[in-house]
């Protein structure tokens, strides 16, 4: 009896030793028996669609070639659409990188409204959004981060530029981006916002150049046949705008620059041209080279790694003076 007990503890014991199934207990989970554990991607792994709303200026343009040249150098596969500046276009491409199942999407947003539809759909499909230059009106779960200027404070930039050149007094004309646009709307309540103490600081008309030279030429002549000699001061929105503002006053038989001073926004290579003609006063810079920053936001987005919701540019300011000096360093 004693040793068919025996023989049968062996055979328990022996059954067991063959066993495959590991307990599933907090000391085999410490070891590291995690066989569910995410590989972490690289650049090379990831494929990014990216939705640019144009090439309307000089610095759309180099934003874009920051984009294509960084994803080239890292190995990224990029997808990338341009929308022509229609917002339809834009949304289109959305969906499209949606049905790709790309890993992260990128969009400069062309107006702030019109994109929770979309960007849900986009949620649903559990593929990341990163807001570039420009922010989008929906609830801040529908992106994981804006990357891009301070567009208030390059409005209050150009403002306190502008009260210092004209002493503060000045009839001002505004040549304001595309209407609905986040830069349009913060850069025109920017530059209200430091004006509210300057009472004979004056804007005496403000109308659409839609970030164009074209446009803002357009703008300013009928502004030069309106009011004349009358305007002193001209706030563009963007230098392209500025540089064809410039063209018209030139044309009217003024001189940009000195009799009517040119603030603008941007710091493209065209309006340090302009400041060592002596044709533009200052320029507030806004960063368009946003590739390496963009890149390095979506590696960490697609490995689950923790981002700020938004990464501000670091920018500056330039006048006349330096301009010179600066202009051969400038890369767009």
């Amino acid at each position: 009896m004693k040793i068919s007990r025996i023989f049968l503890f062996l055979a328990i014991i022996t059954g067991c030793l063959g066993c495959t199934q590991i307990p599933d207990s907090p000391s085999t989970q410490q070891i590291g028996f995690n066989f569910g554990a995410k590989t972490e991607k690289k650049y090379e792994d990831m494929i990014v669609g990216y939705a640019q709303l144009g090439a309307e200026s000089e610095w759309r343009a180099a934003n874009t070639i920051s984009i294509k040249e960084t994803a080239d150098n890292l190995g990224v596969e990029l997808r990338f659409l341009d929308a022509q500046q229609k917002q339809e276009n834009q949304i289109e491409a959305v969906r499209k990188f949606i049905i790709q199942k790309v890993d992260i999407i990128g969009i400069s947003p062309i107006v702030e409204t019109g994109w929770e539809e979309v960007f849900q759909e986009a949620k649903d499909a559990g593929i990341p959004i990163i807001l570039v230059d420009r922010r989008a009106a929906v609830p801040e779960d529908f992106y994981v981060s804006y990357l891009g200027s301070d567009f208030l404070e390059e409005g209050r930039k150009a403002a306190r530029i502008m009260t210092e050149l004209m002493d503060g007094k000045a009839n001002i004309v505004e040549l304001v981006g595309t209407i609905g646009s986040a830069p349009a709307n913060d850069r025109y309540a920017g530059f209200r916002e430091i004006l509210e103490t300057y009472p004979e600081m004056q804007i005496i008309d403000s109308q659409s150049g839609d970030f164009t030279r074209a446009r803002g030429k357009e703008v300013m002549a009928a502004f030069l046949q309106k009011y004349g000699g009358t305007i002193t001061a001209v706030y563009a929105h963007n230098d392209d705008m500025a540089l064809g503002a410039i063209q018209a006053i030139e044309e009217y038989g003024l001189k940009p620059g000195k009799d009517i001073k040119i603030v603008s926004v941007d710091a493209a290579r065209g309006a340090f041209e302009a400041m060592i003609d002596g044709k533009l006063n200052a320029t507030v810079e806004c960063n368009p080279l946003l590739g390496p920053q963009f890149f390095d936001l979506a590696l960490k987005v697609v490995n689950e790694q923790p981002i700020p919701k938004w990464v501000p540019s670091i920018e500056d300011v330039f006048f006349p003076e330096n301009a010179s000096e600066i202009l051969p360093t400038r890369k767009y």
